[in-house]
């Protein structure tokens, strides 16, 4: 398998996406009649951690295949592995999945649900002669295996009778034996070219409570197993899965071919395979993140730098943005890495008409308005969002007292500083033109305070406001400002690709240590006091933010969702 790096997903939009391989093949099954016309797609996730963003691209392509082609799509657990599977995990797919926009409406599964026909199916094989009973260790199956170059060993126990592989299968599922004593495996060919079909393991003894069943049963099916048959118990028509999944087509075929399962009633499936999304500065391994979670490198599944839908939707991503970026990056028959650069523009543009502008000053310094009566306040009118004047204005507070960013003044500037300066002038947003008259220090020589006069006729909007100058700043009243905590994120990981093992390094070595942020002085607007859970915000030329899980009233918490740098859309105009 090939994996190359794909700059430009626009272009594999254009050239894939619109066509749609998939979609192609469907339209072609629709043409012929085939399934009786009908179209019927499932994602099907294994509740053993939250879902992350390629799992997004996974839901949007099986819900939206459906959705064009007036079909149905259905929810399905892979629940057959109860030691790594908890209800926290359904419930998070659950909620990720509606999220996202989509809906399974009655049609949600487990493969928990078929259980007792699964184990009618391992016992129809049986009497077929086409599965056995075998005694070999985990260990011993692998050494018989064989490798790419050589064909395998059948196992001593291939060639036992079916009425005792009957009788070991009974008692395996009586619970007569120790876990990892005894498999079910497929009897196909040892020598086949594909590994997967050198007698794969069907069923294996385990003793662990399923969230779902409890204790009725000690053995459970493999995926390989569970799978195509739950896909036909269902009806599927089209199952849609990663590449990683291509060489398991025959066998999930053979089970199929060999399994009676109405095939007349329910029609076939068929097994299509996509590339998976794979994404610039992070991982996507399920192993990996939860390896991340579990041993504290993030604040849980859900903490914004991961990628998780659960930790995009904390750090204030909407739905519409994935949908937009998995839409944007198409169907593709190979394996790439998208930038991850896309993915944040998909959530500016889509911020970009909706945010409101704020004032919010993340690393405050004082300003104290020399010539500017002492009691006075104006409440000065500011437009919410000047590419959206349907969006209306506001009134916001100015008094003596003010706060700006401390990177809006320099004591010694370089030549083309445009903001505060000894002597110089700059515009505040919506309010005067304001002068540094005289800077004040502390003991250690930092600047802690500016004096400044303004120039009353220079307001905003006003009639006599004409006179101009090269830099404007954000601002906020020091009396009416509300402190806040602002936590600013940057990708997880330092490299493009922390997977890349070539280097000897292991992935948790490559983790950006200035990953997060955490400003706890931060002085914003008094609006904001008003602020909602996912309402989302333009800090003006911070970014956009949102407020997160962790305020109350007291102690606002805003995080940082994007920053208003867009590498994507300057890559595309150059």
């Amino acid at each position: 398998m090939t994996t190359e790096q794909n700059n430009n997903p626009e272009e594999n939009n254009n050239n894939e996406a619109l066509t749609n391989f998939i979609q192609n093949i469907i339209s072609e099954d629709l043409k012929k009649g085939k399934n009786g016309g009908r179209v019927h797609t499932r994602f099907p996730p294994e509740p053993n951690g939250y879902l992350h963003i390629g799992h997004a691209k996974s839901i949007c392509l099986n819900f939206g295949l459906a959705a064009n082609n007036g079909g149905i799509c259905n929810l399905r657990f892979d629940d057959t592995n109860p030691i790594k599977e908890e209800l926290e995990y359904v419930d998070s797919i659950k909620e990720d999945v509606r999220w996202l926009g989509f809906d399974w409406e009655e049609r949600m599964y487990y493969a928990s649900d078929y259980f007792d026909k699964l184990y009618e199916s391992a016992v129809q094989l049986i009497e077929k002669g086409c599965a056995y009973v075998c005694d070999l260790s985990p260990q011993e199956i692998r050494q018989y295996r064989g490798t790419l170059t050589e064909p395998g060993q059948e196992s001593p126990y291939r060639n036992r009778s079916v009425e005792e592989n009957l009788d070991l299968f009974t008692r395996m599922r009586a619970g007569e034996f120790a876990d990892g004593t005894r498999v079910l495996r497929a009897k196909i060919d040892m020598a086949s070219p594909n590994l997967n079909m050198r007698d794969p393991v069907i069923y294996r003894i385990l003793r662990a409570y399923h969230h779902r069943t409890g204790d009725k049963w000690c053995i459970y099916p493999m995926y390989d197993f569970a799978h195509p048959l739950s896909d036909a118990l269902e009806s599927i028509t089209h199952s849609v899965c990663t590449l990683e999944f291509a060489d398991h087509r025959p066998l999930y075929d053979w089970f199929l071919d060999n399994v009676d399962y109405n095939a007349d009633k329910n029609g076939r499936p068929q097994q299509i395979e996509f590339a998976r999304l794979n994404l610039s500065y992070t991982v996507m391994s399920k192993r990996k993140l939860r390896e991340l979670v579990e041993n504290n490198y993030v604040n849980g599944w859900d903490d914004p730098r991961m990628p998780t839908i659960s930790g995009l939707r904390r750090r204030g991503y909407t739905p519409e943005s994935i949908r937009d970026f998995c839409n944007r990056i198409g169907v593709a028959k190979r394996d790439s890495v998208v930038d991850i650069a896309l993915l944040e523009h998909c959530v500016r543009e889509d911020l970009n008409l909706d945010a409101t502008r704020v004032m919010a000053v993340l690393r405050p310094l004082k300003v104290i308005i020399d010539n500017y009566p002492a009691d006075q306040v104006e409440w000065l009118e500011t437009e919410n969002n000047p590419e959206n004047p349907a969006m209306g204005k506001r009134l916001i507070p100015f008094s003596r007292e003010l706060y700006i960013e401390q990177e809006d003044f320099m004591e010694d500037p370089p030549k083309k500083f445009f903001r505060l300066r000894p002597g110089g002038e700059i515009r505040l947003k919506s309010a005067y033109i304001i002068k540094c008259e005289e800077v004040i220090k502390n003991a250690q020589g930092d600047i802690i305070e500016l004096h400044c006069s303004y120039d009353p006729d220079s307001k905003s909007g006003g009639a006599t406001s004409g006179r101009k100058v090269k830099g404007t700043s954000h601002w906020v009243s020091a009396a009416h400002a509300i402190s806040a905590e602002v936590r600013l994120y940057e990708h997880l990981f330092l490299t493009e690709n922390p997977d890349d093992e070539e280097d000897g390094n292991d992935f948790k070595t490559k983790l950006n240590p200035n990953s997060l942020q955490v400003l706890t002085n931060c002085q914003v607007e008094p609006g904001l006091a008003e602020a909602l859970a996912r309402n989302r915000y333009q800090f003006l030329r911070q970014g956009y933010f949102c407020l997160d899980v962790d305020s109350r009233p007291d102690r606002l918490v805003f995080n940082r969702i994007v920053s208003l740098r867009d590498s994507w859309a300057k890559a595309q105009k150059s």
